[in-house]
């Protein structure tokens, strides 16, 4: 599917699209230029990320002052020096010096290191997002630098909606990883598996608070890894009248577990925009003999298929549901809203 490049308009307003990363500042070197109470906000997300400050200020606020005489960061002197950049990953800039931020924004431009001039989109080359932070799962919320307050309004509402066991769940992962990947060596079963493990008891155990019976439970889930069926499944997804608005949660969660999306040619983009980003995405067969084919092919890789169509979803046909069947493969049909 092809996408414009450059920036986006909307109401006349041109906002820069932003590419999202997360980066590993472990060890590296960053450098902040200011000592009020932004940049102290900046200092500890940095060091939260174990990051190497180098810190400029003309005055300290007192939070800063006592990391400054605990030696958590290095504090520059004098006037300021472009060549502080030379060996800097990141550049923070957070003063209300205008001049003093146009003249650290150009010189980390001429050095090729990405700079945040705090509330200047425009002198920025990258922008610090909203965060919610669910230790070790952080999730980053940016408004392009167009709507600071409504991404600070999502974050407000993710924090009261993700509950800190989110981030216990997200650990239990990690401390897995090895296990897991041994266990599911083929990627399209090991997403089943999560996606089981997910929807299951583990995270309503987590939230009430019993990390034993959790712990518990995950293993036993670990060892029972040979219940995920190695055949693929297909569900048939009505997409309603085509607005992304109108789509029914099912419908969501479909589009979000699928592997291969196979698509009629009127289902509009924005409603396969809201399917996995790395799903393959192929055209719904025109013959039923093609459609047998493609679908069995698909369900013998072990692949998760979801046939996106409009309205309120086509019946399976009984020739093609007892093919999937005599496969293994599970079939089941999720309903959209019917066209007016």
């Amino acid at each position: 599917m092809h996408h414009a490049v450059g920036a986006s308009h909307l109401f006349g307003v041109c906002v820069m699209p932003l590419f999202p990363l997360f980066a590993n500042l472990q060890g590296r070197a960053v450098l902040v230029i200011g000592g009020g109470d932004v940049a102290t906000r900046k200092v500890l997300a940095l060091l939260k990320a174990e990051a190497h400050i180098r810190l400029y200020a003309h005055a300290l606020s007192p939070e800063l002052a006592v990391l400054m005489q605990a030696g958590r960061f290095e504090q520059l002197v004098g006037e300021f020096d472009p060549a502080w950049i030379d060996d800097v990953w990141l550049v923070v800039a957070a003063t209300d010096d205008t001049d003093l931020n146009q003249r650290v924004a150009a010189a980390a431009g001429a050095r090729h290191r990405l700079v945040n001039v705090v509330d200047d989109a425009e002198l920025s080359t990258y922008q610090v997002p909203a965060i919610v932070d669910r230790d070790p799962l952080v999730i980053a919320i940016s408004s392009a630098g167009a709507a600071p307050m409504l991404a600070r309004r999502l974050r407000e509402r993710l924090e009261r909606e993700l509950h800190a066991s989110v981030g216990t769940l997200a650990a239990l992962f990690a401390q897995h990883r090895e296990r897991i990947r041994q266990r599911l060596p083929d990627m399209n079963r090991r997403r089943r598996w999560f996606d089981r493990v997910i929807d299951g008891q583990v995270p309503q155990l987590l939230q009430a608070g019993e990390t034993a019976a959790a712990h518990a439970a995950f293993a036993t889930a670990l060892e029972a890894v040979d219940s995920v069926p190695a055949r693929g499944s297909v569900q048939w997804v009505g997409a309603g009248p085509g607005d992304p608005g109108l789509l029914t949660l099912n419908a969501l969660r479909a589009l979000n577990l699928a592997d291969v999306l196979l698509l009629a040619s009127d289902v509009p983009a924005a409603v396969v925009e809201l399917a996995r980003r790395d799903a393959q995405r192929q055209p719904w067969p025109a013959t039923p003999a093609d459609q047998q084919a493609t679908l069995l092919e698909l369900i013998g890789a072990g692949l998760h298929v979801v046939i996106l169509r409009l309205g309120s979803g086509d019946a399976i046909p009984a020739a093609l549901a007892a093919a999937l069947h005599a496969q293994g493969a599970v079939s089941a049909r999720v309903p959209g809203l019917p066209v007016p």
